[in-house]
């Protein structure tokens, strides 16, 4: 990640890979057979369980990613060809498979699969460390940046039943595929920034 990463770029950053707005449909269909005066309390605890899995991520960043032997460079390039494969899914959305996500099997989900991959994906998992590895000084402004993100995703996929009956799923789309755009961007930069510090280093 480059130097002039600012706590406000880090949070668009995450904010774009937990994808919201893509999130919508995916969350309204899990649900559509949990009751509805469940709906609200599901919706939080896995947000909140997402919220969990992602500061761990956080703080114990550098050890993972000491315990693995892993370079920045390493991280950098890996990031983004990630969020490069996930802003591509977001521009062109594979048909009719569910993605990540899967088929909704019926009955209230756990965990799996909306806190988990649905908002702490493992592509949020990779840029928190990336973020700890280029500069773990800063691990409260990264906190703050990643807390900001959590909170609007929230706040959207709380309202997510009445902005998809007020924007409808065309505008919802057309959302989702510009801010894939913004992250296959920030891919490539990322990508970048750790092959041009890999080729310097090799020097």
């Amino acid at each position: 990640m480059e130097a002039q990463m600012t706590t406000l770029s880090a949070g668009i950053l995450l904010f774009l890979i937990m994808d919201p707005l893509g999130n919508i449909p995916i969350f309204l269909g899990l649900l559509k057979d949990v009751p509805a005066e469940r709906r609200v309390p599901v919706m939080v605890r896995e947000l909140l369980i997402a919220l969990a899995v992602l500061l761990v991520f956080l703080l114990g960043g550098q050890h993972i990613l000491h315990l693995l032997s892993l370079k920045q460079e390493s991280i950098s390039i890996a990031g983004g060809i990630v969020l490069f494969l996930i802003g591509i899914k977001m521009v062109f959305p594979p048909a009719g498979d569910g993605g990540i996500f899967g088929k909704n099997e019926g009955g209230e989900p756990f965990i799996v699969p909306l806190a988990i991959p649905g908002v702490a994906g493992p592509s949020a998992m990779a840029a928190l460390l990336l973020l700890t590895d280029s500069q773990p000084g800063r691990t409260a402004d990264w906190a703050m940046a990643l807390f900001a993100a959590w909170l609007a995703t929230a706040l959207i996929l709380l309202s997510s039943a009445y902005l998809f009956r007020w924007l409808g799923r065309s505008v919802l789309t057309a959302l989702e595929r510009v801010m894939g755009m913004l992250l296959i961007a920030l891919s490539v930069q990322m990508f970048l920034a750790g092959l041009e510090s890999y080729l310097h280093m090799a020097k």
